[in-house]
């Protein structure tokens, strides 16, 4: 069987989107450590079937690849067609995709912000939607929306972005909470990841202190969501951040700005 197929057998899986590094391939390295199968989604297929190989190596689990890109409607629908199988469940979905614009909003062309907004807002809506039919069927089930302490802060499109996920996991936790879902929105800060390279980002763009591990920031995301937790914010300096935004006014947090995009 190709690896791109369906998982032949029953058990419930775990999909990752955004699986091959950073945050993503750590929730895949972790969940695959606990014994869920995979379903991984990610733009390169080499990339992809690359992790795979070294997750069912490792801990013994089947993995199946899914190449989409999440700003491609089309891609996406396959995406939203494997969540909707009711055969082969998925259990626990991940929405980690990413995409970061280091420039402010007229520095970048009108298109690019759309396609921004695709992946961090209509992808999650429709991937959740996709997922939620099955699991309130059964009875149970999790989705953790990767969402970012930016949503807490006045930093442009992207923190409007990441503060509708945040409203809409919120809302999600309680609409389907007595339906046996638990919904979480993880709010990572700045991470020792692949996305700030990306987007030519230098770690001397925030002082060392902020930047967090990925491993162990999914480890507590992940505890945080058994728990039931509806908001989960890894480490205690972003806890301090997130609670000095609610009472600082935007004015004085817009100065702030630059941070993070040196």
């Amino acid at each position: 069987m190709s690896s791109t197929e369906p998982l032949p057998n029953a058990r419930p899986a775990a999909l990752v989107t955004g699986a091959t590094a950073g945050i993503g391939r750590s929730f895949a390295d972790q969940l695959a450590a606990r014994g869920h199968d995979l379903v991984l989604v990610a733009r390169d297929r080499a990339r992809l079937e690359e992790v795979a190989g070294q997750l069912r190596a490792a801990y013994s689990v089947e993995v199946e690849v899914l190449p989409a890109d999440l700003g491609d409607r089309d891609q996406l629908a396959r995406v939203e067609e494997r969540l909707a199988v009711r055969e082969r469940p998925v259990e626990l979905l991940v929405n980690n995709a990413g995409f970061g614009l280091k420039g402010r909003f007229l520095d970048n062309d009108v298109d690019t912000e759309t396609q921004m907004l695709e992946v961090l807002v209509t992808a999650v809506l429709r991937l959740t939607h996709a997922a939620l039919g099955g699991m309130v069927e059964r009875g149970h089930g999790g989705v953790i929306n990767v969402s970012s302490v930016a949503a807490f802060l006045p930093r442009g499109t992207y923190s409007a972005a990441k503060a509708w996920v945040n409203s809409f996991s919120e809302w999600a936790a309680q609409e389907y909470r007595s339906q046996g879902v638990t919904v979480t929105a993880l709010c990572p800060g700045f991470t020792k990841t692949e996305f700030h390279e990306r987007m030519e980002v230098g770690r001397d763009s925030a002082p060392s202190f902020m930047w967090l591990d990925a491993d162990e920031l999914v480890a507590a995301a992940l505890v945080d969501h058994a728990k039931g937790k509806v908001i989960s914010v890894p480490g205690l300096q972003y806890k301090a951040v997130t609670t000095l935004a609610r009472v600082v006014p935007n004015g004085v947090l817009q100065r702030f700005q630059s941070l993070g995009r040196k």
